[in-house]
């Protein structure tokens, strides 16, 4: 297998980043010819074989500890500029990779069987899959130049998805008929022009940090830049491309207080599209801190990380408090986004191997978990009209057991039970910053502290939303008892066993690296240290 895969090298690559938007581009030219139904196998077809080649190309980047050198391509792509066409795989984005294919998959996949409430499925899942591709170009490349297109490319195509594929309909008071948002259609569009804008201003921002590196280097090589550690930019260029960088990337994180484009697009976008805002897109901005700004400025990323972290806590004390309030479920799992993307922050800021592993931990679980939370939802919604907690009312496990136990499931691993994979990364995150002296300084251990009671905040609302929606009267089941209602007989109106086994793979990997976290702390071990080792140097 070795063998065949060196023969292959990089080309893998290139065919990983190719072939959904390719699909893409023929989905939309052959019209209204082909069917919705047909559109979305096309897509879960081309999505599978985009995952398997994503498992191809990490088993063939093994060992993963160099920068993008474990499988790479590297061609002239703008020889006057001296910028490059390098594609890479690493520890750092291998994990991402098999990630973005998977969730990509799995809403294809949905597609199938669950049609959005505007319909047009072709268009949708073309979007889908131009937004995959430029999300796996972002995690495999090498190049600054080619990190910041693929970095835009996503932006488009997911405007699309939530200007017209969103669901306008409101959170009503209990017995109300759901109704649509003020102005409806432009309600839409104010979610996808303020994500879009946002994000714009970010990468803009973060353009200008980009170029003060390639300036001041003469090389926009990330593998150069990476065991360069910051050689040729004094101290003050790197505080300042610091800066501009991490603003950047920060906006997509979302950071504390960049996040208020978040809540909107998640509660707007259809299902498909908050899966994909959840664990794809928010993942590119805190992979491009780790990638990017830690290694390449280190001296700038130390001197702004208590700033850094300060606001990673904000975000993850206020993110949890707003959940505590929210009656809109969808707003607050996107609201307990904010909160989990708060401790990758703070792991990054720690500039600690403990905190970056907690930080790329948390990113792969936040994913999963965010992922199966919000198929869920999108289910709920799909049968009440609405995602108001008091609306959906109470005793779900006893009504919908299927859709109960799922949501039972997000909640209790969202709130990182141990075992669970969303334990490692924040455990790891606070540890990180516990002994984050170096570069957090007097603060480090009153923000682990900090970041410790945001666990307990998101013990509590979630809890909370299981009180609400989960329980029957009194605490009484009367349904099937345990996960066990997962594969009972379907009940009128609950997951269907399609809708079941799309989420399976979630929960699955969820439990497999909450049990074995070395899978991938393995994988991500190697790289850390090597990016460290610049960063001390």
């Amino acid at each position: 297998m070795s063998t065949f895969l060196d023969s292959l090298g990089g080309w893998l690559l290139v065919v990983l980043v190719a072939a959904p938007l390719l699909a893409a581009a023929v989905l939309l030219a052959v019209g209204d010819r082909v069917r919705d139904r047909a559109a979305a196998e096309t897509g879960t077809a081309v999505a599978a074989g985009t995952l398997l080649v994503a498992a191809l190309a990490a088993v063939g980047a093994a060992p993963y500890d160099r920068p993008g050198t474990g499988l790479s391509v590297d061609v002239a792509w703008i020889p006057a500029l001296g910028v490059r066409f390098h594609l890479g795989l690493d520890g750092l984005g291998a994990p991402l990779v098999l990630l973005t294919a998977l969730l990509t998959l799995l809403v294809c996949w949905h597609l199938v069987r669950v049609r959005p409430v505007a319909g047009r499925v072709r268009g949708l899942v073309a979007c889908i899959l131009t937004v995959e591709s430029g999300a796996l170009a972002t995690f495999t490349a090498q190049d600054l130049l080619l990190f910041f297109v693929a970095f835009e490319v996503v932006l488009v195509p997911m405007w699309f998805v939530v200007a017209l594929w969103g669901d306008d309909t409101q959170a009503p008071r209990v017995g109300e008929p759901s109704t649509p948002l003020p102005g409806g259609e432009r309600a839409r569009r104010d979610a996808a022009n303020r994500f879009v804008l946002y994000t714009a201003l970010g990468s803009a921002v973060m353009l200008l940090g980009l170029v003060l590196v390639a300036l001041r280097t003469g090389t926009t090589d990330l593998a150069a830049l990476a065991y360069a550690g910051g050689a040729g930019m004094s101290t003050t260029t790197q505080t300042i491309a610091a800066t501009l960088i991490v603003f950047g990337l920060a906006v997509k994180a979302p950071m504390f207080p960049l996040h208020t484009w978040l809540p909107p697009a998640h509660t707007i976008a259809p299902t498909a599209g908050s899966v994909l805002l959840a664990g794809v897109l928010l993942k590119m901005g805190t992979y491009g801190l780790v990638r990017v700004a830690v290694p390449v400025v280190p001296d700038g990323v130390r001197a702004i990380a208590p700033f850094l972290g300060a606001l990673g806590v904000a975000g993850i004390l206020w993110g949890g408090l707003a959940c505590l309030v929210e009656r809109d479920l969808k707003r607050l799992v996107a609201f307990s986004s904010v909160a989990h993307m708060g401790f990758v922050l703070l792991g990054v800021a720690s500039m600690t191997p403990q905190g970056l592993q907690g930080a790329l931990f948390a990113n792969v679980a936040h994913g999963l978990i965010t992922g199966l939370l919000f198929l869920v939802v999108g289910a709920l919604k799909d049968r009440r009209h609405t995602a108001d907690l008091e609306g959906l009312g109470s005793g779900l496990r006893d009504r919908l057991p299927r859709l109960g136990w799922l949501l039972a499931f997000g909640a209790v691993a969202g709130l990182g039970l141990p075992g669970l994979a969303g334990f490692w990364g924040e455990l790891l995150a606070i540890v990180g910053a516990w002994n984050g002296e170096g570069a957090l300084g007097p603060l480090a251990r009153p923000l682990a502290v900090l970041a410790a009671f945001g666990t307990a905040l998101a013990a509590a609302y979630l809890l909370r939303v299981l009180f609400l929606v989960w329980h029957g009267p009194n605490g009484r089941s009367a349904g099937p008892a345990g996960p066990a209602a997962l594969f009972a007989p379907v009940t009128v109106g609950d997951a269907t066993t399609h809708e079941v086994a799309v989420a399976a793979p979630l929960v699955v990997a969820t439990v497999v690296l909450g049990l074995l976290p070395w899978l991938l702390l393995d994988v991500t071990a190697p790289i850390v240290r090597v990016l460290l080792a610049g960063v001390g140097s």
